[in-house]
């Protein structure tokens, strides 16, 4: 087994409004009531975090960014650097996610600097990797995630936490889940490549799973060695589901 933190991140992306703040508060009592022994994180859409924020001030659950700008400031209409969200009261931000990859063409060197902007604001960034279905099937997975890992993950890693989301983006939204065997050999890879880049912080940098886990199938997915988490998406939206995968871990 792994000896990195636990870590469960819920993914709101686009969905939500003033009124499903209530699941957020549900969330953050239940965990407050249920110690949880490692981090438990909500990154809601930008408009509601700093509301979060406020009603979960007493709770020992975290809010996140779901992405962010490089630079610390200027004219960039629309984005928001990570010096924002260490101002709202966020700890952790996504970066990389394949949404972001896939819609808004972000690449490696993107991604790295996203990381290192995020690792520069004091907080830390969940760096997304993960394959397509046509380089699953053509049997480069381990080749894609490889080079994703070296060109994502900045030098600030070295001396600064990080966690890893490993999300197979044929698997996110369509109910798809690679079988358990699929899901192990890629976060072996990753842990091997963590430690290779990394040394001694790579053996305890958090490896998350993300694509369609739910109460279903959670259990057995968090069983898996080096799998240290999960980044959830549409079952994260509705307290009483992302509480069962909480429980299940």
């Amino acid at each position: 087994m792994s000896n990195a933190k636990s870590l469960i991140v819920g993914n709101w992306k686009m969905n939500g409004l003033r009124a499903d703040l209530k699941e957020i508060e549900a969330v953050a009592d239940s965990i407050q009531q249920n110690s949880f022994n490692g981090d438990v994180v909500i990154c809601p859409p930008a408009t509601l975090a700093a509301l979060a924020v406020d009603k979960t001030v007493q709770s020992p659950l975290k809010i996140g960014g779901q992405d962010c700008h490089a630079k610390e400031a200027g004219a960039f209409t629309g984005d928001i650097s990570a010096e924002k969200w260490k101002d709202l009261g966020a700890e952790y931000v996504i970066v990389g996610h394949s949404e972001r990859r896939e819609y808004y063409r972000e690449d490696d060197k993107a991604v790295r600097a996203k990381s290192a902007a995020v690792i520069r604001a004091g907080l830390t960034p969940i760096i997304c990797i993960g394959e397509s279905l046509e380089e699953r099937r053509a049997g480069n997975t381990l080749a894609v995630v490889s080079e994703q890992i070296s060109g994502s993950i900045p030098e600030e890693a070295k001396s600064s936490p990080i966690a890893i989301g490993y999300e197979p983006i044929w698997a996110i939204g369509t109910g798809l889940t690679p079988s358990i065997e699929e899901i192990a050999e890629a976060h072996s890879l990753i842990r091997a490549e963590l430690e290779k880049l990394l040394g001694t912080s790579g053996s305890t940098t958090p490896i998350l799973y993300g694509g369609s886990m739910k109460p279903s199938n959670a259990k057995e997915i968090l069983a898996i060695d080096d799998v240290d988490g999960g980044l959830v998406g549409g079952a994260s939206l509705k307290s009483k589901d992302f509480l069962e995968i909480i429980a299940s871990f």
